[in-house]
């Protein structure tokens, strides 16, 4: 029960460590639904940002993530702690998303990139910043899925090799090659982009 959970942990389940989302998988197993909830308020977000940019296809997100906690209440009890709770997490929607991708059959886009940023800016700063947003978003969509998810799970979601190799179902030596493209790419497609703003 999400009370026990509280009890145990003490507070809201978002705050938890790994150890508290280990229980969670573990209640979860059993049928507890309120720690379902818990899981999925903790995961929904971040899952979402990990989509985002992933599938560039804000129609689709949602419905990814919901495949994702889904697979997770169905096969909580196959969890067997060989790695963090997250990097299983994060490993289905990898693969949901990769599902979702392959059906598709027109090409999807984002808006994700031309969020507004915050109103307390200064005018010029908040126009700069959005630039180089949608500047980074754009070079972004110019890399292979692949590289896109491990540049996304490191800067965005401060997984180390190791775990991106795990939640990709692939070699460290291959994220490594990976990253090492991207940063290439996105190093050409960024400078290319700053050159049309000057």
């Amino acid at each position: 029960m999400l009370k026990q959970w509280r009890a145990r942990f003490g507070g809201a389940p978002a705050g938890a460590a790994g150890g508290g989302e280990t229980e969670l998988i573990a209640l979860i197993a059993g049928g507890d639904r309120d720690a379902f909830q818990a899981l999925y308020r903790i995961y929904f977000g971040r899952l979402a940002r990990f989509l985002e940019r992933m599938v560039r296809n804000g129609a689709l997100i949602e419905e990814i993530v919901n495949d994702t906690m889904l697979v997770v209440w169905q096969k909580a009890h196959t969890f067997d702690h060989s790695c963090k709770v997250s990097t299983w997490v994060f490993a289905i929607a990898y693969r949901q998303g990769l599902k979702a991708v392959n059906q598709r059959d027109e090409p999807v886009e984002s808006n994700f990139e031309l969020e507004a940023g915050d109103a307390r800016q200064e005018p010029e700063h908040a126009v700069g910043q959005q630039q180089l947003q949608q500047g980074v978003g754009e070079a972004l969509k110019a890399l292979s899925l692949e590289q896109r998810v491990v540049v996304t799970l490191t800067y965005y979601h401060d997984m180390g090799y190791q775990e991106i190799a795990e939640t990709m179902g692939c070699p460290v030596n291959t994220v490594k090659t990976r990253m090492f493209h991207a940063r290439q790419r996105l190093r050409v497609l960024l400078s290319a982009h700053q050159g049309e703003l000057l």
